[in-house]
């Protein structure tokens, strides 16, 4: 009986991924990466730092070209493999990211008189351009609909889809009028694989609706026209023209196309997912279950949590959604993150450059940092460098280093930039406990979790938990292939796949005491500047933090 495959196919800021995985044991046998040819490393911007957009066209390409090379991988590493062993196709993408197409749900960037439109393009998950619009639609979910808000954390985001769309229609009425509707990227690309754009046709995810345009069955779907009407008349127009349901990611959005199957070497009509968002499905590939928290580290972090549809949830404040079925089909999908990790190291070498490229590397400063005993630098920072995610929910924060004398080195800077992440997280977590659900493990993956074994252990010494890594480092594509393995009909469900096809790698790394108790008493200083300057609320001063700071770096330093 010859082998069955599945491909995963994720669609990241900068590049696209195919993986080929055998379904019976989750082997990952070949993988074809490709970076999207527009712009700076696949993303467009401009003078506003807000900006960040993406060409559709490398969307088609990289699935053309990702997936001609992981077949021809697959023949090579594989005996007697071939394309028809390919038995489903699953897809996860970066969102919200939202696209505007004409009737027939093609791109408005394909069209001539579009072609160079930044506001044409699909506005990617990064765009902070709608800062503005954003704070507008909280405000009136507040006085209107304040069950909208309930699902979404308090805080309607900038990132998300309906801030982007009203700001489009404010700032480009041309491409807001040109557009007939707006699809997600991860609604798109299964719909482009399987023919199904066209706007009636289209299969929406949960994933994306839910966690990012306030779709809810308690209120039929999308936000009513009457709220969106009150933002502006023509958002009450598009919501007619918006799917009427939303599907899991166990449904398929269609079968591969004749046209892909020539152009791929795929069998035509295999099924293929309704698409999710890389981190949704990146947990799905990391073994997400009830009681665990999967973190996807990269250049920003989401925090992913699942509780079963048959007991009671509280609505938890600062979350990007609690959406049913948004990740497992049966479970509440949370949602929760922070807006940078990776791009804040990458901000300090690339930007900032301490000491030129030998010195000023990561690995160099991760060496350097790894010398240093927690504390010992004197500094604390705050992880808000791109806004914050969870649980503020506020773009117009920024970061903050505090402690720094005429004597710190980059690396103590680096650590300290380490130390605000690890910070940020164990405040998720004390959010999702706070309100009834309990972490019982956590499991980590990503380039960070996969390559820096300094970053989890500073991650471990703050929360005091262990820190978990999936066996695979590409769980987001590995997600995705499990959910073409389910349409396929090779699994009955998520659960039965996730056994066959996901698993944690050997080493643990696990918290010390010594750090876990000076860890504790700067998060107590973190929590100080947190609340100070991200919330209304707190009242107090500040007087003591710099000098706790200098008495913790002394203690460090005598040891």
């Amino acid at each position: 009986m010859s082998a069955n495959y599945v491909v995963g196919l994720d669609y990241g800021t900068n590049s696209v991924r195919a993986l080929l995985v055998k379904a019976s044991d989750g082997e990952e046998v070949a993988t074809a990466v490709w970076t999207y040819e527009h712009g700076r490393q696949g993303v467009l911007l401009s003078r506003d730092p807000n900006l960040a957009r993406q060409h559709p066209a490398d969307y088609v390409k990289g699935a053309r070209i990702t997936l001609r090379k992981v077949l021809a991988a697959a023949k090579r590493s594989v005996k007697g493999f071939s394309p028809d062993q390919v038995r489903g196709i699953g897809v996860d993408t970066t969102g919200s990211t939202p696209i505007p197409v004409d009737r027939r749900g093609k791109p408005l960037a394909f069209q001539p008189r579009f072609a160079e439109d930044l506001n044409a393009m699909a506005w990617l998950w990064k765009d902070h351009t709608s800062v503005a619009e954003a704070e507008e639609i909280t405000q009136l979910a507040r006085e209107m609909r304040p069950q909208y808000l309930a699902k979404c954390g308090g805080v309607y985001s900038s990132e998300w889809f309906f801030s982007k769309i009203l700001h489009c229609r404010r700032v480009a009425p041309k491409v807001f009028n040109a557009a007939h509707t707006w699809v997600e990227c991860a609604d798109w690309i299964p719909a482009m694989l399987t023919g199904t754009e066209a706007p009636e046709r289209i299969k929406a995810g949960v994933c994306a609706a839910g966690h990012k345009a306030m779709y809810n069955k308690a209120w039929g779907g999308y936000p009513d026209e009457k709220f969106l009407g009150k933002l502006d008349p023509k958002l009450a127009e598009l919501r007619r023209r918006l799917p009427a349901k939303a599907h899991t990611v166990a449904e398929a959005a269609g079968g591969l196309t004749e046209q892909w199957a020539k152009e791929t070497g795929l069998r035509p009509g295999i099924p293929v997912a309704v698409g999710a968002f890389d981190a949704h499905l990146g947990a799905v590939g990391a073994g997400i279950a009830p009681g665990t928290l999967v973190k996807i580290i990269g250049t920003s972090t989401c925090d992913m949590m699942v509780a079963p549809l048959s007991e009671p949830l509280a609505d938890i404040p600062g979350l990007c959604g609690i959406v049913p079925e948004s990740i497992l089909p049966g479970h509440y999908g949370l949602e929760a993150g922070q807006s940078a990790v990776g791009d804040i190291f990458n901000w300090f070498v690339e930007y900032i450059r301490p000491g030129g490229r030998k010195t000023g590397s990561h690995e160099a400063l991760t060496e350097g940092a790894a010398a240093l005993r927690p504390g010992e630098s004197g500094l604390l920072a705050l992880d808000w460098n791109n806004g914050n995610r969870t649980v503020l929910v506020d773009q117009r924060l920024a970061g903050l280093l505090v402690g720094q004398t005429l004597y710190t080195a980059p690396a103590e800077i680096y650590r300290a930039l380490i130390e605000a992440t690890a910070f940020g997280a164990l405040t998720i977590i004390n959010r999702f406990e706070e309100y009834g659900l309990k972490v019982r493990q956590i499991v980590n993956c990503g380039g960070i979790a996969e390559k820096n074994p300094l970053v989890m252990q500073i991650y471990a010494d703050v929360t005091g938990r262990p820190m978990k890594i999936s066996r695979s480092g590409q769980t987001c594509a590995l997600g995705a292939a499990m959910a073409g393995a389910v349409v396929s009909g090779l699994f009955r469900n998520f659960a039965a796949a996730q056994k066959a096809m996901s698993g944690l790698k050997k080493e643990v790394y696990r918290p010390k005491a010594k750090a876990r108790a000076v860890y504790k008493e700067l998060y107590r200083l973190y929590r100080d500047l947190h609340d100070a300057f991200g919330t209304r609320e707190w009242q107090g001063n500040l007087h003591h933090v710099m000098k706790e700071l200098i008495t913790i770096r002394d203690r460090a330093r005598r040891r």
